[in-house]
């Protein structure tokens, strides 16, 4: 597995990261045995970027990674934690809590479940409207001085607010979603990273599973799966959807590669300093995901890519409109 350096100030970590959200129910149903069977084959196999969120299971992600640590070298496994997102009992988001003493609570309560005595890379969910990032980033930066946190990164931030954050204390990475059906930082924000040195690790590669073999057959989704109730897995959206990935799958079937890995390869391509976070739930889909950071794709195939999936084409925004209101990269 290639590696990479996030950005000018954060670790160097392996070129694809695992996303451990779908582990804790977000898609559905999920195996705590096969999660932790695919957790312990992605470091296995040189995969050491680990994504969870406090708020992913209401902590169940946390502590399924704490087990799966506990058979494993701790040092073998950049952790990236996502805090401050507010959730009730019965899963309903709630807002966010990025207060500076909400901010080091979240921390101890991580710790605790993670069972570690640090964290890699934390960094705020999403932006809170009622407290200035320079406080929220100023919080984390005395947990990096007391040595519960080595990096500081950010989530789905504008230009705006990660340069204000950038000034308070140096940036790892931003966490931000980026496909082939979701380029909206092209326009602004990939910049703004690049001109900070900041990393890019980018969620939702594979569009929630869209940019894969899985929709193009009828497929149910369970009432408390994610893209039951995403704008672009319903109805005339998801019908015009599939249309798109039929057409990148027979890009795919030209090179031997599945779907995913064509997604995966693309978003390997965008350069060095973008590391895909895939959410593999089962080690079968783990070494798909790991089998694509062997393709390379040359510049025509790129330019066909780009030309079959235009940056308009998909339909349906990423979030319904409540989550995308709380966007600051949407902003």
């Amino acid at each position: 597995m290639n590696r990479t350096q996030l950005g000018k100030s954060g670790p160097t970590v392996s070129r694809i990261g695992l996303g451990a959200m779908g582990m804790s129910g977000a898609y559905g149903k999920s195996s705590d045995d096969e999660s932790i069977r695919t957790i312990h084959a992605a470091i296995d196999g040189g995969v050491d970027l680990v994504d969870t969120g406090d708020f992913y299971g209401a902590g169940h992600n946390e502590m399924l990674i704490g087990r799966a640590l506990n058979e494993r070298n701790r040092d073998e496994v950049v952790l990236s934690v996502k805090f401050g997102a507010l959730r009730g009992p019965d899963g309903s988001w709630l807002g966010f809590d990025g207060r500076p003493n909400a901010v080091k609570s979240s921390l101890g309560y991580t710790l605790a479940r993670l069972g570690v005595d640090h964290i890699d890379i934390y960094r705020p969910a999403r932006l809170d409207p009622q407290v200035p990032i320079e406080d929220t980033v100023g919080a984390i930066a005395e947990m990096v001085d007391a040595g519960y946190v080595r990096h500081i990164g950010l989530s789905e931030i504008g230009s705006a607010t990660l340069r204000r954050a950038a000034a308070v204390h140096p940036i790892s990475d931003l966490q931000i979603e980026y496909s082939i059906v979701s380029r909206g930082i092209e326009a602004d924000i990939l910049d703004t990273v690049r001109d900070l040195g900041v990393g890019i690790t980018a969620y939702g590669v594979l569009s929630r599973g869209l940019l894969s073999d899985t929709f193009r057959a009828p497929t149910a989704l369970a009432a408390n799966d994610f893209r039951a109730h995403s704008p672009r897995f319903q109805g005339e959206n998801l019908t015009r959807n599939v249309e798109l990935v039929e057409m990148l799958a027979v890009i795919a079937e030209e090179r031997g590669i599945s779907v995913a890995q064509l997604a995966i390869a693309w978003a390997l391509s965008r350069g060095d300093d973008i590391v895909p976070v895939v959410g593999a739930r089962t080690v079968e889909r783990l070494t798909e995901t790991i089998a694509a950071s062997e393709i390379s794709l040359t510049p025509d195939e790129v330019a066909r890519i780009e030309n079959a999936v235009p940056k308009d084409a998909v339909a349906g925004e990423r979030y319904a409109g409540a989550q995308m209101a709380q966007l600051d990269s949407e902003a």
